[in-house]
């Protein structure tokens, strides 16, 4: 089904693999009849390495500083990230950039909060030169699909799933940091990332959709870490067989492997979408040259690839349907002892109760956002539910097209009164089912979704307050064919279905009549228009030359999500609030946290305020000094930076949100500690809020919670740019141990040292 190289390999014409093993070089002289070029010269033949290359503003090609075409964001990032620019002298938005509300759109809790918002969006686009779409119009990655992507262009979002390399487009999802260097002429740096071919053969077979593709995907890539931080490039024979709406689902879901972005192959299909949305122009061909060479290879058979389901709580927990109805006590046996490592040994979570004759029966059925809202998807959805209903028992159905005109081609062509005939409630577009914040299960539930998520704390539940429920993710086709068996667990492939192929038709005056679009041009008289709950980041300090850190939280979970740092939800009327957010940080997970980091913040404030050049007024600590100044007698506490830490096994996986760095920042946060980070876009999160992304590669830890610990001479350290630090656990002597910091640029060095962005660019 899906086969991965143990080596890299080289791709010939676009057509032939050749493994990179000890036959390689016979097997190329053959096929190329002439010298067999270099693995780093063939490196140079990948689309990844053209695209890269053409936006490298560097002159060196391993070393990239990468300058976008264009950059979007939605509602609950937009307002940190024009407000961080403000704030470093944002005059005018250089390039396009697309302001979305597709998250905060219900403007139902907090009062005005998401409305303000909003307001703010439409003035900053009218006074910055910007595009400002409204609520409910398109969620975010579907109106760049539309109106933004482009073959050979990259563009940078603030959300993690922005990918659009099935259009021809590599795009990246990052932090709000990343997006305000953009904003004030700066680049983005990475070094040139490792490329993954995906080589696509076969056709899928009929009640196969793209999420199935993309779960088969994930399920063979993510715990591995196969892809992480690398460029998934889509090629092979496969892909002609593939629609435009297919390639964008399984392209969307690749941010759930790790990988930094994505790139496909295109051809007239891709051609005659991007005419149809009236930008033929945005057209051209991509492959890689006729000699190209791969880190890795995923080889998958489409035809072979089954309809399949991602168990709670992560994507990656993949199984085939017929797999988890043959094995269904085992599998969900297995999704207690992880719920158990998600919430807590005294979590009692079951989905064994859900198994009534045999078969799993679920709650709700949810289809929508940029992986399930397309108009295939839920064209599909309809022919399966013609003639059907969902029943009148527990089991509900909510579908959410993508974009207003995809909703409008869908009343147009009948597929939402078949949906509606059937049970179904057919809404606008709305990103809140994949974070938590519309359509939560009840108490106890099981819900099945084609959406990008279901981590744990993400679907709504609340384990302080006794509420759970769980996730799994699913292609549209069988939630559809659930849904018609009333709510139990059903492969589309089990269905006797007619699908009608309906043809799409974009009508952009939709978006004509309801979208500002500056043109480019900037209204510099506009004022901003500020809501109560929209504030100004706090004030941070540099970095000190000496550092007291405290743990306040140790987590062992083998991964810590996004959504458990700082929660989805109902927290995200407050992304306009640094304080006001900051105090769900790690609610869900470690809800003690937040006032440990706080009681440390509070000592830091003494120490900056306190005139005693000693002393901090506080036992614990004065105790911890006492023991420093043994061996290091000319040490001044006040002179000392003294802040929180948490530590992580892989935190960072999932959404890019810079509020899950910045949150522990505004609590007097000063690094983290981890084996490893999820994603580069954390890390950079942490980086642009001024902590410090230490490594510490040992399982046994020789600190715990509470303890202090304390390194010498760190601004030194990086300034000087040493990678390995020594710290100390200060006990009744001092403890040394070895922490990294891993590979920073010289602008990550001044970030840190600064504190933040903020600072840097006041600097």
């Amino acid at each position: 089904m899906v086969k991965l190289f143990e080596n890299g390999a080289y791709l010939l014409n676009g057509e032939l693999l050749v493994e990179d093993n000890s036959e390689a070089p016979a097997v190329l002289s053959s096929k190329l009849g002439t010298a067999v070029p270099s693995k780093a010269e063939a490196a140079k033949g990948t689309m990844a390495y053209s695209i890269l290359q053409a936006h490298n503003t560097s002159d060196d090609p391993e070393q990239l500083k990468i300058k976008f075409d264009c950059l979007t964001s939605h509602d609950i990032t937009y307002v940190g990230i024009i407000q961080t620019a403000r704030a470093s002298g944002l005059e005018k938005f250089p390039i396009p950039y697309v302001l979305t509300n597709c998250h905060n759109s219900l403007c139902a809790v907090g009062g005005t909060i998401n409305e303000d918002d909003h307001m703010f969006g439409l003035t900053c686009a009218q006074k910055y030169g910007g595009i400002y779409v409204p609520p409910h119009q398109a969620v975010i990655h579907q109106y760049a699909r539309e109106m933004l992507a482009g073959c050979g262009k990259m563009i940078l979002g603030s959300d993690s799933h922005t990918r659009y390399g099935a259009l021809g487009t590599m795009a990246i999802g990052e932090g709000g940091g990343e997006l305000a260097k953009q904003l004030l002429g700066r680049t983005y740096d990475v070094k040139m990332p490792g490329v993954v071919a995906v080589y696509l053969t076969g056709e899928p077979m009929k009640g196969v959709g793209p999420q199935d593709v993309a779960l088969a995907i994930i399920g063979a890539t993510f715990a591995n870490g196969y892809v992480n931080n690398k460029v998934m490039e889509f090629v092979g024979p496969g892909v002609k067989n593939l629609s435009a709406d297919f390639r964008i689902g399984i392209d969307v879901m690749t941010t759930e492997t790790t990988c930094l972005s994505s790139i496909w192959t295109t051809d007239t299909v891709i051609s005659d979408y991007l005419a149809l949305h009236g930008r033929a122009d945005a057209y051209k061909e991509l492959n890689p040259q006729p000699v190209a060479y791969y880190d890795g290879v995923i080889s998958i058979d489409l035809s072979t690839i089954k309809p399949m389901i991602a168990m709670p709580f992560h994507p990656s927990n993949t199984y085939e349907i017929d797999e988890l109805k043959a094995n269904l006590d085992d599998i969900l046996v297995d999704v207690e002892k992880r719920a158990r490592v998600s919430f807590g040994e005294s979590c009692d979570f079951t989905l064994r109760n859900k198994v009534i004759d045999g078969k799993l029966y679920v709650d709700q059925g949810i289809i929508a956002g940029c992986a399930g809202g397309g108009f295939e998807n839920i064209c599909a959805a309809a022919d399966i539910l013609r003639g059907r209903f969902t029943g009148d028992d527990k089991f509900t159905l909510s579908v959410y097209p993508a974009s207003t005109p995809v909703y409008l081609e869908l009343v147009k062509n009948g597929s939402v009164a078949d949906l509606m005939t059937a049970g179904a409630i057919v809404k606008t577009a709305f990103c809140g089912p994949c974070f938590g914040a519309g359509d939560t299960p009840a108490n106890g539930a099981f819900s099945i979704r084609h959406s990008t998520r279901n981590f744990p704390n993400r679907e709504g539940s609340k384990i302080q307050s006794g509420q759970l429920s769980a996730v799994a993710l699913m292609d549209a086709r069988s939630i559809a064919a659930t849904a018609a068996n009333k709510g139990f667990l059903t492969s589309a492939t089990d269905m006797d279905v007619e699908y009608t192929g309906k043809k799409y038709f974009f009508d952009s005056t939709i978006y004509e009549n309801r979208v500002y679009d500056s043109k480019g041009v900037a209204h510099p008289e506009v004022e901003i228009q500020f809501g109560p709950n929209i504030k100004d980041w706090p004030s941070m300090v540099p970095l000190t030359e000496d550092l007291l850190l405290r743990v306040a939280s140790v987590i062992h979970d083998p991964v810590t999500t996004t959504d458990e740092l700082i929660p989805s939800g109902e927290t995200s009327s407050y992304r306009s609030n640094p304080l006001g957010l900051a105090e769900f940080t790690l609610s869900r997970k470690d809800p003690a946290y937040v006032g440990k980091a706080k009681a440390v913040r509070n000592v830091e404030e003494v120490r900056r305020t306190n005139s005693c050049p000693c002393q901090v007024e506080d036992p614990a600590y004065d105790a911890a000094f006492k023991v420093i100044k043994a061996s290091y007698p000319d040490l001044k506490a006040r002179e000392t930076g003294i802040g929180s830490t948490i530590y992580a096994v892989k935190p960072g996986d999932g959404s890019a949100r810079e509020q899950a760095a910045s949150c522990q920042k505004v609590l007097g946060g000063w690094a983290n500690i981890a084996r490893e980070y999820a994603t580069k876009r954390y890390r950079s999160n942490l980086i642009n809020w001024g902590m410090l992304p230490f490594l510490f590669d040992q399982e046994e830890l020789p600190f715990g919670m509470d303890d202090f610990i304390f390194i010498p001479g760190i601004r030194t350290a990086i300034q000087e740019k040493a990678s390995v630090i020594t710290a100390y656990v200060v006990k009744d002597t001092l403890i040394p141990f070895e922490l990294r910091l891993g590979d920073l640029t010289d602008d990550e060095r001044k970030i840190i040292l600064a504190g933040c962005l903020i600072n840097f660019y006041k600097e």
